[in-house]
C-alpha cells in the first residue's frame, strides 16, 4: 500500500516539459503550471509535505514526505522509510518489538504490483485548467484507448501553485489525497539520510 501511495503522490507533479498536450492557450497554461509545480517538489532544492489519503472511504492513511533529488524519507503511523536512491531502509512499526530494519533495492520494481496500473504516460492525456473557489483546478483526462489512469484532478494554490488536493481515477475508483504543510527548499541531506547510529541495536534484514 505504501508503494501505491508514493506513486499517487508522484503522479501529481511528474509532468515534464516534453508533454504533448493539445495546443490551445488553456492547455499550454495547464502544462506550464504543472512544470512549475514539478520543479517546486522535485527540483534540487527539495521539498516536504504532509498527506492524507482516502481511497473511496475504504482505506485511509496519513504521513509526511521529504524529497531531494533521488533521495526521500517517508513517515507515517505504520512505517518509516529512507531512500538514498540506491538502497531503501524500512522500519515497520507494528514489528518494532523485533527491532528490525529491512533493506531493499530502490531500483527493483519487479515486486511492485501497482507500477503498471499507475504508470503515467503524459501523451495519453488531454490537459485543461479552470478557476475554483480554492484555487486552480488542473484536469488531465485520458484519451480514447489509454489504459490505467482515467483522470487526474490536481487543485493548486492560485499564486504559488502549491498543491492542495489531488484526485486520481483508476477504472471507477477515485483516490483523494489532501496536501498540507507544503514547503519547497530547505531540505538538507541530513534530514533524509538513514540515521544508522540510532538503530545500531536493530537487526538488519537484507531483502535485496
Amino acid at each position: 500500500m505504501r508503494k501505491k501511495i508514493i506513486l499517487l503522490l508522484t503522479l501529481m507533479l511528474s509532468v515534464l516539459c516534453s508533454v504533448q498536450a493539445e495546443d490551445t492557450p488553456n492547455a499550454r497554461q495547464a502544462r506550464r503550471i504543472f512544470n512549475q509545480a514539478y520543479q517546486q517538489v522535485f527540483g534540487e532544492q527539495g521539498a516536504t509535505l504532509h498527506y492524507d489519503v482516502n481511497i473511496i472511504g475504504l482505506y485511509r492513511t496519513n504521513g509526511t514526505i521529504w524529497y531531494k533529488g533521488k533521495k526521500s524519507k517517508f513517515v507515517d503511523a505504520k512505517m518509516d522509510s529512507w531512500n538514498d536512491g540506491t538502497t531503501v531502509y524500512t522500519i515497520k512499526k507494528k514489528k518494532s518489538k523485533k527491532k528490525e530494519v529491512e533493506i531493499h533495492n530502490a531500483k527493483n520494481n519487479k515486486s511492485d504490483k501497482y507500477s503498471r496500473k499507475f504508470k503515467f504516460e503524459p501523451e495519453n492525456f488531454d490537459y485543461s485548467i479552470a478557476e475554483e473557489s480554492e484555487g486552480l483546478m488542473l484536469t488531465l483526462k485520458a484519451k480514447d484507448g489509454a489504459k490505467g489512469i482515467k483522470e487526474i484532478r490536481a487543485l493548486v494554490e492560485r499564486k504559488t501553485y502549491h498543491p492542495i488536493r489531488l484526485r486520481i481515477k483508476i477504472s471507477f475508483i477515485w483516490t483523494t489525497i489532501k496536501i498540507s504543510d507544503f514547503r519547497s527548499g530547505g531540505i538538507t541531506d541530513d534530514m533524509i539520510t538513514f540515521p544508522k547510529e540510532q538503530y545500531k541495536d536493530y537487526k538488519f534484514v537484507d531483502k535485496r
